[in-house]
């Protein structure tokens, strides 16, 4: 599979609620990045530290959260999603970059609209 594929194939797993098969195309060292200052900003190593302090928490802290994919653009190692966020009181623009490397995510970059987020965070 090539990256975008991987890519793919994880936010699969998130929409259907499969954390087990999402887990294992993230490299144990996965450095995830959510950028600026709403509750739920820093960075995380591993998916399992990710899983427990971001991902559990997302339909908390943004009830109803679902991401709308805009747009992808890949290349053999990176790729970028562009996402309308929405929850309720949340109507927002995201980019997700993520690097793969040998069939696994090294590195997830997340680009929201932070005032946005951070207003509308419960």
């Amino acid at each position: 599979m090539n990256a975008k594929e991987i890519v793919l194939g994880g936010y699969q797993n998130f929409a259907e609620g499969d954390l087990v098969s999402l887990a294992k195309i993230y490299h144990p060292e996965c450095k995830i990045t959510v950028n600026r200052k709403h509750k739920l900003s820093g960075v995380y190593v591993g998916f399992q530290e990710f899983a427990e302090n971001f991902l559990s928490k997302l339909n908390e802290t943004w009830p109803g959260f679902e991401l709308e994919i805009e747009k992808v653009v890949a290349d053999t190692t990176d790729v970028c999603f562009f996402f309308n966020p929405t929850a309720h009181g949340l109507s927002a623009k995201s980019i997700h970059h993520f690097v793969v490397k040998d069939g696994l995510e090294v590195e997830f970059n997340i680009y929201d609209d932070s005032q946005s987020m951070a207003d509308a965070a419960h």
